[in-house]
Formats: structure tokens, sequence, C-alpha cells
């Protein structure tokens, strides 16, 4: 058995660090985000904290009230 294993960061927690930072470089709270794309906050909150599995057409509805691609959305460290 190897003690030498690597640390992988959940993607959903990744996601959702890149989420509150497009979101941030609006000035938008969460609440201006859910409105914008016709999701709950309290869904948004979960998503931001990796607490839920995204579907790929709420990526697609948050890119678009972003202004974003969804492919932006997906650029996140994993350091």
């Amino acid at each position: 058995m190897s003690t030498d294993s690597k640390f992988t960061p959940d993607p959903l927690i990744l996601f959702g660090q890149r989420l509150v930072q497009l979101r941030k470089m609006r000035g938008w709270s969460q609440e201006q985000l859910a409105l914008e794309c016709g999701m709950a906050r309290s869904y948004l909150g979960g998503v931001e904290r990796g607490k839920r599995n995204i579907a790929l057409l709420n990526i697609c509805k948050l890119a678009d009230a972003l202004s974003v691609s969804p492919a932006e959305m997906l650029k996140f460290q994993s350091d």
C-alpha cells in the first residue's frame, strides 16, 4: 500500500469556486444571478458550495446569464 496517493480536488467544488469567481466579476449576488438565469437561489448556493451536481443544461443557462461560454465556466484550477 502506497502512502504517496495524490489528492484530486472534487470537480464540484472547483466548479462552484469558478462560478463564484465569475458571478463576483459581474458584481452580482447569488440572488441576482438566480433572477438572471431563472434558477432558485438556494440551488445556486448548493452549486457554489460543491454540494449539487449541476446538469449541463444549467451550466449553459448560467453561462448565458454571465455572458461567457460554457467552456469558460469549466476553466478552473485543480492545484
